[in-house]
């Protein structure tokens, strides 16, 4: 039977994290691609990778799952293909900030917040 109490658990190794900020503060996990769902953005995917060894697992995870990390504002309109749009979107790599005025561009600034937390746990080691 799963366990529905952790925020996540590894399929690879098993390592659990019980909370959102477990999650994002474990220095052995890597944000590394964003997978845009244009229809429902609560549904577009962020990858991790978790660099513990003999792991090396890629947990994807619902970017509805990190809604609560940011307190900024949300654009109502999509701006994809447009002139303004650089296309990160596009790009599951591509993992900086959009400028856009554009319904997507707060999932991207997420992103930052996660990196920046990363960054942050990984010059404390």
């Amino acid at each position: 039977m799963p366990d529905n109490d952790a925020f996540r658990i590894c399929p690879m190794c098993s390592t659990r994290w019980e909370t959102l900020e477990d999650f994002i503060s474990d220095p052995d996990l890597v944000i590394n691609g964003y997978l845009a769902d244009f229809e429902r953005l609560e549904w577009s995917l962020f990858y991790f990778t978790h660099m513990k060894p003999d792991c090396r697992s890629t947990l994807a995870v619902e970017a509805k799952s990190f809604f609560s990390l940011y307190h900024g504002k949300r654009h109502s309109e999509r701006r994809t293909g447009k002139e303004d749009c650089p296309g990160y979107c596009l790009d599951k790599n591509e993992l900086g900030r959009c400028d856009a005025f554009c319904e997507c561009a707060f999932n991207r600034e997420i992103i930052q917040i996660i990196k920046e937390r990363q960054g942050r746990n990984a010059s404390a080691e």
